[in-house]
């Protein structure tokens, strides 16, 4: 305890230090534009250099709010998985479906539109559904990656409007068919070409967002981070996968 108690003391102090500096920082970048030209060298210099004497706090820092979120991720994964155990239904909701229609397998994929991995992926589920079309169901969730795919968003939207009106899986298959493609002229093509209702399609793109926001909360939540991303059972795997790989994985979830 003796040894403990200054140590503990220390950090204390480590902390107060930290709290303070990240209050005059929020302070500074708070302040207009002209008012934060005018803060004091020397006390930047200060913040600077205690920053610079115990670095160890602020590693420290980080690296408890990393392990916080990794036990939130694992918490929020243990009771996705056990939804999807108990209650399955709950965990497809409004999300398109396709393959058996009876199924104790549960494919789920997390995918988008504009991402070329996903593009190989959909190759190979195709043929797994054809393989598996009696025993797995595939549960279609929305993981547009915005930051660095401008048209994964608007693809999205466009294909969250066909399924309105029945057209989900067609409108998807062309997506990824024409990848190269993407843009306003090729999702009204397609809608044309699945004789959708042109003035529906347009209304279900503006509304679109927030269906496809649930998904992207969900995928926070499970901590997936890249695309294609899939669950089945208790299995979590991304990537572009090999049929031989998907079909071992199919294997073990049985």
């Amino acid at each position: 305890m003796s040894k403990f108690l200054p140590a503990f003391g220390q950090v204390l102090r480590y902390l107060r230090t930290l709290l303070v500096l990240c209050s005059l920082l929020l302070l500074a970048l708070s302040l207009p534009a002209q008012a934060a030209t005018r803060i004091n060298p020397q006390l930047e210099e200060q913040i600077l250099q205690v920053i610079r004497q115990h670095p160890e706090v602020i590693i420290e820092s980080v690296q408890a709010y990393q392990q916080q979120q990794a036990q939130k991720v694992q918490k929020e994964r243990q009771a996705f998985l056990e939804d999807l155990k108990t209650n399955p239904q709950a965990v497809i909701a409004d999300s398109p479906t396709i393959g058996a229609s009876e199924s104790k397998t549960l494919l789920i994929e997390f995918s988008d539109f504009q991402c070329p991995y996903c593009a190989e992926a959909h190759q190979t589920l195709k043929k797994v559904l054809a393989k598996h079309q009696k025993d797995v169901k595939l549960v279609y969730k929305h993981f547009p990656l915005t930051p660095i795919h401008a048209e994964a968003m608007p693809a999205a939207t466009a294909a969250w409007a066909a399924q309105q009106q029945g057209k989900f899986w067609e409108y998807h298959d062309a997506l990824f068919t024409n990848q190269n493609k993407l843009g306003e002229s090729l999702y009204l093509n397609i809608a044309k070409k699945l004789n959708l209702d042109l003035a529906k399609f347009e209304t279900d793109r503006r509304i679109a967002n927030t269906a496809i926001a649930q998904d992207l909360q969900l995928a926070e939540k499970l901590g997936l981070s890249g695309t294609p991303s899939f669950i089945i059972n208790s299995e979590t795997f991304s990537g572009a996968i090999q049929l031989s790989d998907l079909e071992d994985i199919l294997a073990r979830a049985k």
